[in-house]
């Protein structure tokens, strides 16, 4: 029993020393790149199950921070616009540690637009469902162990974190001759995939529908 016990108490502690943020180290590299807009519309943001509650405006500034920090970092000459619209979310309440520890998490719908072009990169509005870092104080349930801000904060820092990996992996859409075929598209007048609403209003994220239990899917 004890060595079970020593052996959990030793794991959080791994936990715990693995979680940080990695904003300190250098960016990862994905092409010519500079932040423009930082979008966030969480106006349609849904609590999901049982869950504390946290605004529009919340949501929108503890997003558009954590994704200023992280994605401010590249110092590109080609600019592009980051929209974000909020669908859903659960921020864990306390529960039974172990037993019953429900974990936070967040889903949204990412659009990145070419500033010059006034197209979207991605053919298709991206989903993601956001969910807790493991760590020494979720492994027993955030709701026991932060804040409802602190769980915000974390969600938002997870978020960047995974729009800026989905960048990385998709640094075709960053590449010279990506960049000249939008331009060439625009200058024709061409409509089809890419050719959304412009980001001074909005993210084209058509909200994504919440279950009973746990925010939709993150789409393919």
């Amino acid at each position: 029993m004890l060595r079970s016990v020593f052996g959990l108490l030793v794991s959080v502690a791994l936990l715990a020393g693995c979680g940080g943020n990695d904003l300190s180290q250098p960016p990862k590299d994905f092409g010519d790149f500079r932040l423009g807009y930082n979008i966030v519309v969480a106006k349609n943001a849904k609590p999901v199950g049982p869950s504390r509650q946290a605004s529009a405006e919340e949501w929108e500034a503890v997003l558009k921070k954590a994704v200023g920090d992280r994605m401010g970092r590249y110092q590109g000459d080609k600019l592009y616009h980051i929209g974000i619209g909020v669908d859903a979310y659960a921020l864990a309440i306390p529960g039974i540690p172990v037993v019953l520890s429900p974990k936070s998490v967040l889903a949204i719908t990412v659009n990145v637009w070419d500033d010059t072009a006034q197209r979207t990169v991605n053919a298709e509005p991206k989903q993601f469902n956001v969910f807790e870092r493991l760590s020494g104080e979720t492994v027993v349930g955030s709701g026991l162990t932060q804040s409802r801000e602190q769980q915000m904060e974390n969600l938002a820092t997870n978020a960047a974190r995974i729009i800026n990996d989905w960048l990385v992996e998709n640094k075709a859409w960053f590449t010279p001759e990506a960049v000249a075929a939008r331009a060439a598209l625009a200058a024709a007048g061409g409509a089809g995939a890419g050719a959304r609403v412009a980001p001074q209003t909005a993210p084209a994220a058509a909200p994504a529908t919440a279950p009973a239990t746990a925010p939709v899917a993150p789409a393919n």
